[in-house]
């Protein structure tokens, strides 16, 4: 992760046309949750997000800085579904239009990065408060 620019050989990579584009996370329970309720099998990669979290609410996340692991980053807007998302998840019993409705405010999060460092599985993601603030190294 480089901050400000995103995660090297990603397709955002150094662009700054839309706001929050260095980082995407995606709750796992949401997803889980709408796979689930439609029988589908559990894929998080579908989404298309950089960043699956388990545990934390990312809507609380808009304009709040917080951590992934020893990376800083800022919050920037939720990352509400597009079409590429809802047609990835369409079945036949559920169109495109249905699953961006369904996914609407829970789609994840779009993100800043403020610091560079590298980002492994497993990392905690915590707000950028007092008790997160010891994995900081500035």
């Amino acid at each position: 992760m480089i901050a400000g620019t995103g995660i090297e050989g990603d397709r955002y990579f150094g662009r700054h046309d839309e706001p929050g584009q260095n980082i995407t996370l995606v709750e796992s329970e949401e997803i889980e949750s709408f796979l689930a309720e439609n029988n589908r099998i559990y894929n998080p990669s579908v989404t298309g997000r950089n960043v699956v979290t388990r545990g934390i609410r990312l809507n609380e996340l808009v304009g709040q800085e917080f951590m992934i692991g020893a990376v800083r980053f800022r919050g920037v807007e939720l990352c509400e579904p597009c079409l590429d998302l809802g047609t990835a998840l369409q079945s036949g019993q559920l169109s495109t239009a249905q699953v961006v409705h369904r996914l609407t405010h829970r789609a994840g999060l779009r993100a800043d990065a403020l610091t560079s460092g590298q980002i492994a599985p497993g990392e905690k993601v915590c707000r950028y408060e007092i008790a997160c603030r010891n994995n900081v190294k500035e």
